[in-house]
C-alpha cells in the first residue's frame, strides 16, 4: 500500500496543480483577449458572446471540480491509514497524524485550487457581461 502514498502524493496533487495551471493559463488567455477586443468589429450580439465566453467553461469546470478531488485524496488518505493501522495491529500516534496530516493536505490543496478559479471565472464573466453590455448600448445608439 506504499504505493497509493506516491499516488496521493504525486498523482492527486500533481493532477490538482495540473488544473491549477490550466485555469491561470486560459484565465490570462481570456482576460488578455477581452482586453484586446474591439467590440466594434461585431455585427451581432451572438457571435460576440462567442467570443467573449469562449473557454471559460473550463475555468468553472475545474473550479467545481477541485475540491472533489481533493476530498478523493484525502478518502484516499485516511483508507491508507487504516489500512497500516490494521496490517501492524498497532500503531503509535505520530504515524497515524502523519497518515491523516497527508489526507488533510489534499484537501487544502484542492481548495487551494477552486477558490481562485471559481474567483477568475465569475471576473471574467462579469467583464463579458459588461463588455456585451457596451456593445448593446453601442448598438443601440447607431439606429437612432
Amino acid at each position: 500500500m506504499e504505493w497509493l502514498k506516491y499516488a496521493i502524493d504525486y498523482g492527486i496533487i500533481g493532477l490538482l496543480v495540473t488544473m491549477s495551471v490550466v485555469a491561470l493559463a486560459i484565465g490570462v488567455e481570456r482576460y488578455l483577449v477581452m482586453k484586446k477586443l474591439r467590440i466594434e468589429d461585431y455585427g451581432d450580439r451572438k457571435s460576440l458572446e462567442l467570443e467573449l465566453t469562449r473557454k471559460i467553461h473550463l475555468i468553472a469546470s475545474i473550479g467545481s471540480n477541485a475540491p472533489y478531488i481533493g476530498l478523493l485524496g484525502t478518502v484516499l488518505g485516511i483508507m491508507l491509514t487504516f489500512y497500516s493501522m490494521g496490517q501492524t495491529g498497532f500503531m503509535d500516534t505520530g504515524k497515524i497524524m502523519i497518515g491523516l496530516a497527508l489526507a488533510l493536505k489534499v484537501t487544502a490543496v484542492g481548495l487551494v485550487v477552486a477558490i481562485p478559479a471559481i474567483t477568475s471565472y465569475n471576473l471574467l464573466l462579469r467583464k463579458a457581461k459588461v463588455l456585451l453590455l457596451e456593445w448593446e448600448i453601442r448598438d443601440g445608439r447607431e439606429r437612432v
